[in-house]
């Protein structure tokens, strides 16, 4: 991208976001989890059973979906984005927040994702090979299946509402 000028010999700085999508909206972010999303599908049926590192690949996009899916509440609820990204991975502060932000999960969503983040899953997911601690590969499922079904309506009925007063 050509830098702007102000005047003939000097170029003017383009500002660019500080921190990759942090512009990103919510409905941006949850097209970007839905990828994930798809993609974990594909990745776990390449697990084997019996295989527990197999399924590595396929609980990591899956976490990395349900985190991005709750930062686009937290976004859609408010949160600036350097907060929401201030939590890092850790999936217990995002839940609570969400929950006090009014997002209804199912009281086992919510402690499994309470869980997620005490257990480390993310981290052992992405660097363990022995996979110490790991959630049942349905109870995974289950939570990233609720979790999207419930931001994207939640997202997509907001969407609809600006569209139809600015429309």
């Amino acid at each position: 991208m050509k830098p702007a000028k102000t005047d003939q010999n000097t170029p003017a700085p383009v500002q660019a976001p500080v921190y990759p999508g942090e512009a990103a909206t919510p409905a941006e972010l949850v097209r970007l989890a839905n990828e994930y999303h798809a993609a974990a599908k594909t990745l776990r049926e390449n697990g084997r059973r019996r295989d527990p590192l197999s399924r590595a690949p396929y609980r990591l996009n899956a976490i990395h979906a349900i985190e991005l899916y709750l930062n686009a509440f937290l976004l859609k609820a408010g949160h600036p984005a350097k907060v929401v990204r201030g939590h890092h991975h850790d999936l217990a502060a995002r839940t609570n927040l969400v929950l006090e932000a009014g997002l209804q999960l199912r009281s086992r969503t919510a402690a499994h994702l309470l869980l997620l983040s005490e257990t480390r899953e993310y981290l052992v997911s992405r660097y363990d090979p022995a996979i110490s601690s790991a959630s049942q590969i349905n109870r995974l499922e289950a939570t990233l299946d609720e979790i999207a079904k419930k931001v994207a309506l939640s997202i997509e009925s907001q969407t609809t509402r600006s569209d139809r007063r600015n429309g």
